[in-house]
């Protein structure tokens, strides 16, 4: 077996990685990992990381969960896969009826696919033929919000702001009403201003409630005010819960804080617990009756993808969230919150190198003060920290915290401990 530098020739070699400049990545010293185990990553020279970000958000419950990794080999017997345009398949029917009592929509309808960018792509376009079906042709545009990312489709990425960088893509985006965001002073009554100026011509408020995950977990009050706005004047209420689902900010769905809920609900990442590619579209009960009609009519929302309710992924996201209840996986997650905002302020907002702290359940940003000469501090304590067994990758300057919804006491020490020293280490205090 290669040694570690023989594996990141390898990757380099023939792997084109997203959001990575491929030619400086093997000078940035990547973790190549071979398993996982519990909540550890271990890479081909057997070291581990405790996997501080759950795999960019994803992982909820660990690594090789036993009952997880059963309910996959079930489904291998079965049907790995088929398609859901024009036919059914029973697990899927299974996953969609154990979701809909769960999710903050009325009377739910799930739209399957693969990925949080391609279900918010859904998103959009159902809100647009949602007026149309109506004879409604003016409400053609999107109120969403300054330091919003809801993905990298041409459609996620006009209704996201800019940066990330993605300014490239300008040309490309259609163009949007976008207020600030909602955790600037005076920026609801902004975006409740524009909803009642330019009602004629909005399909549909966009908004990731309680935490704008991609902008360094900026966190945003409750949205009810701009749910209610919306509402009054007759424009849809999309909330784009990819990140902030399944648990991360210590309810299930970041929604049920806010008291709202939205006409479509995107979700995604968490719904397997990190095992397969699934994501969904949730359509309220109002939204859905647009869509119905004759056969082969033009109210048919005539969008879908291949793998759209792949058989293998709803049947690990159906046995993950019987586990969330089993477990009592939230429970966890208020405890471990409560923990890591203790440590938080103890240990970390103190230090000269940061400044500021946002968290919101098990999501956390650290933002990191670096001089104006230095923009890499995220980048090199993010190193720091793998040095110190903990694998983390930053926002720019901002640190992420995201670990898995088991994670234990000493584990969030454990994060903690290694953060600091490389806090430390990089600023120097």
């Amino acid at each position: 077996m290669a040694d570690l530098n023989g594996w990141i020739e390898r990757d380099v070699a023939s792997v084109w990685h997203g959001f990575t400049q491929m030619e400086a990545y093997a000078g940035n010293r990547p973790v190549i990992v071979e398993r996982g185990e519990g909540r550890e990553l271990i890479d081909v020279e057997g070291n581990r990381y405790f996997d501080a970000i759950s795999s960019l958000w994803v992982t909820t419950l660990g690594h090789g969960v036993p009952e997880l990794d059963q309910a996959v080999r079930d489904q291998l017997g079965r049907v790995a896969h088929s398609t859901l345009l024009g036919n059914g398949n029973r697990i899927v029917i299974e996953l969609a009826e154990a979701l809909a009592p769960k999710v903050p929509v009325d009377r739910p309808r799930f739209l399957f696919a693969s990925d949080g960018a391609a279900a918010v792509e859904q998103a959009i376009k159902i809100a647009f033929q949602y007026w149309t079906n109506q004879g409604v042709t003016s409400k053609t545009t999107y109120l969403a919000f300054g330091g919003a990312y809801h993905g990298d489709t041409t459609g996620s990425l006009a209704i996201g702001d800019g940066g990330f960088g993605t300014d490239v893509f300008d040309p490309l985006r259609f163009p949007v009403l976008r207020t600030p965001s909602l955790g600037e002073p005076g920026a609801v009554d902004a975006a409740v201003a524009a909803i009642a100026e330019h009602a004629d011509q909005l399909a549909a408020v966009v908004l990731e409630p309680l935490v704008q995950g991609a902008a360094g977990m900026a966190l945003i009050p409750a949205v009810a005010a701009v749910a209610a706005a919306a509402r009054q004047h007759g424009v849809l209420v999309i909330h784009d819960e990819v990140a902030t689902g399944f648990g991360r900010t210590g309810t299930l769905f970041a929604s049920e804080q806010c008291g709202v809920q939205p006409d479509l609900l995107v979700i995604g990442k968490g719904i397997t617990g990190g095992y397969l590619p699934l994501a969904a579209t949730v359509a309220s009960q109002q939204v859905w009756e647009a869509f119905l009609g004759p056969d082969l009519s033009e109210k048919t929302f005539y969008h879908g993808h291949s793998y759209s309710g792949n058989a293998l992924g709803c049947a690990v996201a159906l046995r993950h969230l019987e586990l969330l209840d089993e477990w009592d996986v939230l429970a966890n997650v208020t405890e471990r919150a409560e923990q890591l905002g203790r440590l938080l302020a103890e240990r970390i907002e103190p230090l000269d190198g940061v400044a500021e702290v946002r968290r919101c359940g098990l999501m956390t940003g650290v933002e990191l003060a670096p001089p104006a000469d230095d923009l890499r501090w995220g980048r090199r304590v993010s190193a720091a920290c793998v040095d110190r067994g903990v694998l983390i990758r930053p926002l720019g300057d901002v640190i992420v915290l995201m670990p898995p919804l088991t994670t234990t006491d000493d584990e969030i020490v454990r994060v903690i401990d290694a953060l600091e020293a490389a806090i430390v280490e990089v600023t120097g205090g």
